[in-house]
Parts: C-alpha cells; structure tokens; sequence
C-alpha cells in the first residue's frame, strides 16, 4: 500500500472520534514545546510522505504552508539559543502556545461534532495541555537561568525541540501512543507544578 490514510484504520465513529481527539490533544502539547514546529512537521509528513492528512489538517498538506512554516519555526527555534531573549518568549509565548493548541485540537475534532463539544474540548484539553508543558518548559527555563547564568539554555532548548518534533509525528503516525506520551507528559507536569506551588507557600510559613 502505497499511501498510509489514518481514516483506513479507523474501524467505527466512535473510534474514529476518539483517535481523531487524541491526535488533536498530542498536537496540541507539542505546541506547548515549540508553536510553530507541530505544524511544520504535519505540513511535512502530508508534503513529502504518503501519509493522508487526518481531516481538519488537508491545509497543510501544500507547499505554501510547508514554507511558511519552516520560516516561522527556524525564527522560533534560533530565538530560543539567544541569551535572555529565550525567557522573553516564554512570557509572550504562554498564551500563544494555549491558543495554538486549543487551535490543533479544535482542527482534529470531526465536524460534525457540535461546535459547543469541539470548542469546550479544544481549549480545556488543547489550550490546557499546551498552556501547562509551556508553563513548566518556562520555569524549567528560569531555574535553568538563575543555576547556571543561561548557560544550560541551549541544551534545554535542543532537549524541547526534539520533544516537539518527536511527539508531533507520533500525533499523526501512532495517535494512541502519542496520547499515553502527552499523559505521562501531564502528570509530570502537574506534580512538578504542585511541588513549586508548596515549596513557596511554606516559605511564609517558615519566615513567620
């Protein structure tokens, strides 16, 4: 089989729904990573390869889009090894990420799903999803700052692209595994998120 179409595998609705959310949502945290390097790599994959575009995303599967694309993310991707400059775009970059997810996942969701179900899922799982990794890679940024001067940036930059890139072609190619990556993802995120929201509520407490 010459073409590998994702609609082939899918076997009923329901399963059809459910891995065409899973995709949208494994996007969606890659873009909490990189913004522009998830649209990049389906762009990608739908140019260059045999694989058939999941519905919602056949827009990308054009060379307009492939170049557009690899511009905005070589821009987003060299900007994140400048000193300083890397921490300013994760405060601008927060929100960009949330809505870039809620974004992919309102593409993924099949339309004929009613736009009220499409958009709550979009942006409490994809905006949810991408806000939170961004949030975390941007601590993660500030702690790497304040230890090492900047100097451990780069690594940390090299280490969020590889995940973007990896989890964004798992997204299209293994849904389901890249779903079990993101939760995993999640969690580490949550309790990591939970340890620093402890930590500084007992300094008060200490102090007093």
């Amino acid at each position: 089989m010459d073409t590998v179409s994702l609609d082939a595998l899918q076997t009923s609705p329901l399963l059809s729904d459910t891995i065409s959310i899973m995709l949208g949502i494994a996007l969606s945290a890659a873009c909490g990573f990189r913004i522009f390097v998830p649209f990049l790599v389906v762009s990608l994959i739908g140019v260059l390869s045999g694989i058939s575009l999941p519905s919602g995303f056949e827009w990308l599967d054009t060379q307009q889009a492939l170049i557009l694309f690899a511009v905005a993310s070589s821009i987003e991707v060299l900007a994140y090894y400048i000193p300083w400059l890397d921490n300013i775009l994760d405060t601008v970059g927060t929100p960009l990420a949330a809505a870039a997810g809620a974004f992919a996942t309102a593409a993924a969701i099949p339309p004929e799903m009613s736009p009220l179900v499409q958009w709550t899922i979009a942006v409490i799982a994809g905006g949810g999803s991408a806000g939170l990794i961004k949030g975390l890679t941007s601590v993660s940024r500030v702690a790497s700052t304040a230890t090492t001067g900047g100097l451990a940036n780069p690594l940390l930059a090299t280490l969020e692209l590889v995940a973007a890139t990896i989890l964004s072609v798992l997204a299209v190619t293994l849904p389901a595994i890249a779903a079990i990556v993101v939760l995993a993802i999640l969690i580490a995120a949550i309790v990591k998120v939970r340890q620093i929201w402890l930590k500084k509520k007992s300094i008060p407490s200490a102090s007093s």
